[in-house]
């Protein structure tokens, strides 16, 4: 059954719910085949597995590669809550992936639309196809709460390290 980009980056949310639980930033993504048959699903584990290149990302590139038996995601679609960063941009025109569905913008590190435009240079060997802003308002608000909860866990630990 294939269902649209909204059912999707919900279940990426889903995802990034699970990160947020975890303590880690919450971003997630799902890859889906060509037949919206969902490959795989994962979130950020940098935190937990330390290790700088746990991204969301990553992580299910590296599940799809188990899974599928190949390196290569040709007419797959990528759905992340935020903008992917550089490192993951690049893995995703390595793994071939055809579309890359996200949520909002990351303006620090974005290497889609913010800072950088790896996926569609047309410089690189391959090119993606990009959906942005899909359901912006609800992946852009799990990491404005993450941050803003963590800001508060840092205050009141500075002020305690004061007394």
């Amino acid at each position: 059954m294939i269902l649209d980009d909204e059912s999707f980056m919900r279940l990426a949310l889903a995802e990034a719910e699970k990160a947020y639980e975890l303590g880690e930033v919450p971003i997630g993504a799902v890859l889906v085949a060509e037949d919206g048959t969902v490959i795989c699903a994962g979130h950020n584990m940098r935190e937990t597995n330390r290790d700088a290149t746990g991204h969301a990302e990553i992580e299910v590139i590296r599940a799809a590669n188990k899974r599928l038996n190949r390196w290569r995601l040709s007419g797959a679609t990528l759905y992340v809550t935020i903008e992917p960063c550089p490192m993951c941009a690049g893995a995703i025109v390595n793994s071939r992936i055809q579309r890359v569905v996200y949520g909002g913008l990351d303006m620090k590190a974005g290497a889609v639309h913010s800072i950088f435009n790896v996926l569609t240079n047309p410089r690189l060997n391959h090119q993606v196809q990009v959906t942005a802003g899909v359901l912006e308002d609800e992946c852009v608000g799990i990491i404005k709460r993450f941050f803003s909860l963590r800001r508060q866990q840092n205050k009141k630990h500075n002020q305690v390290k004061r007394n």
